[in-house]
């Protein structure tokens, strides 16, 4: 996709996918990096709602597992966690808005238990979520038009990924690189048998790994290409749930595990006749979308990769990006009574 063409360039969605690499090449490292001194406990809760909780909060665990980080992280919604013990906890909560009504719940029920370590992540200055966490730190991104948030997921993600990276002196990416990726993906063309494979379907599984890639993607593909959608860790696909799958619905594998490519064969397409698509770095046995690799940071090419092949589900179907009969913006909004 790109901006040239008229069919891309009306949308605002697209307009901020494509903002993405400026935001990352610009990212305010030293900004980010001023917080370490804040963060003052080992057990680390982050939450937020829907794309503000998913790929942030699993992309850091995902690395925190790999890379044996000191600090022990978990992650709920604010409204699961308000049954939670977290005074021995770091608390993040993040709401690009400042109004999510989950979130100020959690905030607000945390300090009348006297805590005095919760940290916001937030787009919009002088909110009731800024204004009552003890401190916060605004994302560079701006608002989002869109009701799918799309730049505000990958600078929220990068955020935590910075931050604890530092504190466990793991190398930090090369932003400028990571930037000229982004726009690579987001720039190339996704091949039409794929496109019209997904927007035929009636149901689309996402399933890879739990770090937030296949999960968020799932929720975009409700938000974008208005597909029915769900995510499956793992090899959960292997575990029961190919007992109701049926030949009009489609599974997208991101990053496959090479071992059970075959695995996904015969039980997929040949034991259902299922479609497969692979999201990956390399050559897969199934019709695949081939991204570049950047280390620990693929994760991130990986996602705009999944919003390029969504977008253009989406055109497919003739769906307006920009404008959504149920979803909003802001999902839940606190308002003072």
């Amino acid at each position: 996709m790109n901006l040239t063409e008229k069919k891309y360039k009306k949308f605002s969605l697209i307009k901020e996918m494509m903002e993405t690499a400026h935001i990352v090449e610009n990212l305010d490292i030293e900004k980010i990096l001023s917080l370490k001194k804040e963060v003052e406990n080992r057990r680390i809760f982050i939450t937020g709602e829907g794309s503000s909780r998913i790929f942030p909060a699993k992309k850091v665990m995902y690395e925190a597992r790999k890379k044996d980080y000191k600090q022990d992280f978990y992650t709920d919604c604010a409204t699961q966690a308000l049954e939670y013990q977290l005074l021995d906890s770091t608390v993040f909560v993040a709401s690009n808005s400042g109004k999510t009504k989950e979130v100020l719940e959690l905030i607000r029920k945390l300090k009348k238990e006297n805590h005095r370590n919760i940290i916001s992540i937030i787009a919009n200055t002088e909110t009731p979520v800024m204004n009552e966490a003890h401190i916060s730190y605004l994302l560079s991104c701006g608002a989002e038009k869109a009701v799918a948030a799309t730049k505000s997921v990958i600078e929220q993600s990068l955020f935590y990924d910075l931050l604890f990276r530092s504190l466990n002196q793991v190398n930090l990416p090369d932003l400028r690189k990571m930037g000229r990726l982004i726009t690579q993906v987001l720039e190339m063309s996704i091949n039409k048998e794929i496109v019209d494979i997904l927007a035929h379907s009636k149901y689309i599984y996402f399933t890879g790994r739990n770090n937030g890639v296949a999960e968020e993607l799932t929720l975009k593909a409700n938000e974008i290409a208005r597909k029915k959608s769900d995510f499956l860790e793992g090899t959960y696909v292997f575990h029961g749930i190919e007992e109701v799958m049926d030949t009009e619905e489609v599974v997208v594998i991101v990053d496959p595990f090479e071992d059970e490519e075959e695995v996904y064969k015969k039980i997929l397409i040949d034991g259902i006749g299922l479609k497969v698509i692979a999201i990956s770095t390399r050559k897969t046995i199934f019709p695949t979308i081939i991204i570049p690799a950047y280390n620990d940071f693929t994760n991130y090419i990986e996602i705009v990769a999944g919003w390029n092949l969504l977008v253009e589900v989406g055109l497919n179907l003739g769906v307006n990006l920009d404008k959504t009969v149920r979803a909003r913006k802001i999902g839940h909004e606190f308002k003072e009574s």
